[in-house]
């Protein structure tokens, strides 16, 4: 189908994903593909490549894709990289961080969750401290961009201090990869997990996990479940040739390859990353001119979402602020921070410095600005 006879979406998405696509990710799920056929099975294969290459690998990473959302693969690398004898360390400051504990907990998988409250980022001497105090840790979890505030973790300096106590580090990176430049060897990161409708610019419906070759061939019978089972869905794909286990998003895997064509010609993430900071930057500027606060100081913002405060101002309700942008053709996020009033507001898919100009154009015609 010709993407121009596609109409216009009435507003943009302003969220940390899904997130407002382009004509040609959606013009690409025209088209019904066969689960079996070596057509499609290539067509994952090359996207399993192109994620290894994205993640500054070579033969030493692999990659695997799993259905769901981005919390079925979170779930699938915590059920199946710590062993039965293991024990997880999770570093959590936000409510994605406390997500991870929760499913270490689900699973009984041994725990120790280090809250950093949601106003700050993980402290790579307090992790390197509490792996001297507990060698029973065998594994690290932590979030690099915390949707939950916007805040952007320093995940380099901590797996740094991970790898130095020779752990397993396992970075949830759902809403940075592909947006956020970095390498698996960069980071120290031996699991890293994202989505497809993050930062590469997909749709929803699965996720995917870059792995060492070498960890993901020791898990072996690992898994607590069959269908989050990482390494059985991973050897399907190795040894059939990128088959799945079971019905796979054909649809959604096919807009995913046509958003990595996207991202490539875009410039690579370096590109992607130049224009989410120069939109988050035309944000941040302009809703501080008409009075808004952001929650976080500017050394811990990331370029994917911002939150600001909500204004103790007459009449302001982050309803009516909701309802006058979506009308005006936005659509933002409300706060999900536990200790103050916030919004949320995303700089990330097909959403370009030209649309944040006209986004603080439309607060500052609300009504509802200082």
């Amino acid at each position: 189908m010709d993407s121009r006879l596609l109409p216009d979406n009435p507003y943009l998405l302003l969220t940390p994903g899904p997130l407002s696509t382009s004509k040609g990710v959606k013009a690409a799920m025209f088209r019904d593909w066969c689960t079996w056929d070596d057509d499609y099975n290539a067509l994952v294969q090359d996207i399993r490549s192109q994620l290894v290459r994205l993640a500054g690998g070579g033969e030493e990473l692999t990659a695997v894709l799993m259905q769901g959302s981005g919390t079925f693969c979170v779930e699938s690398v915590i059920g199946t990289a710590v062993p039965r004898e293991g024990k997880l360390l999770v570093l959590s400051n936000g409510a994605y961080g406390a997500r991870i504990g929760e499913i270490a907990r689900r699973l009984g998988i041994p725990l120790t969750l280090m809250d950093f409250g949601e106003l700050e980022p993980p402290r790579p001497g307090d992790v390197a401290l509490a792996l001297e105090a507990d060698p029973a840790i065998t594994h690290v979890a932590v979030v690099h961009c915390e949707t939950t505030t916007g805040m952007q973790n320093p995940v380099g300096d901590v797996g740094r201090a991970v790898k130095d106590a020779g752990k397993v580090f396992i970075v949830d990176a759902m809403s940075s990869f592909g947006g956020i430049p970095m390498t698996m060897a960069g980071i120290g990161a031996d699991f890293l997990i994202s989505s497809a409708n993050k930062c590469i610019e997909g749709v929803p419906g699965f996720g995917f996990v870059v792995a060492g070759r070498g960890e993901m061939e020791r898990l072996g019978d690992r898994a607590r479940s069959l269908s989050l089972d990482l390494y059985g869905q991973w050897k399907e794909m190795e040894d059939k040739g990128g088959k799945w286990r079971y019905t796979s998003p054909t649809h959604v895997v096919r807009a995913f390859a046509r958003a990595l064509e996207e991202l490539d010609a875009e410039g690579g993430v370096a590109a992607r990353h130049a224009r989410y900071s120069k939109n988050h930057r035309i944000l941040v500027s302009g809703m501080n001119r008409l009075g808004f606060e952001c929650l976080l100081p500017p050394a811990y913002r990331s370029p994917i979402i911002t939150s600001f405060l909500c204004p103790a101002w007459s009449g302001f309700t982050f309803k009516r602020l909701y309802e006058a942008l979506k009308n005006r053709g936005f659509v933002i996020y409300p706060g999900k921070v536990s200790t103050a009033d916030t919004f949320r507001i995303g700089s990330i898919g097909q959403v370009f410095p030209e649309d944040m100009e006209r986004l603080v154009e439309a607060v500052s015609m609300s009504g509802l600005a200082e």
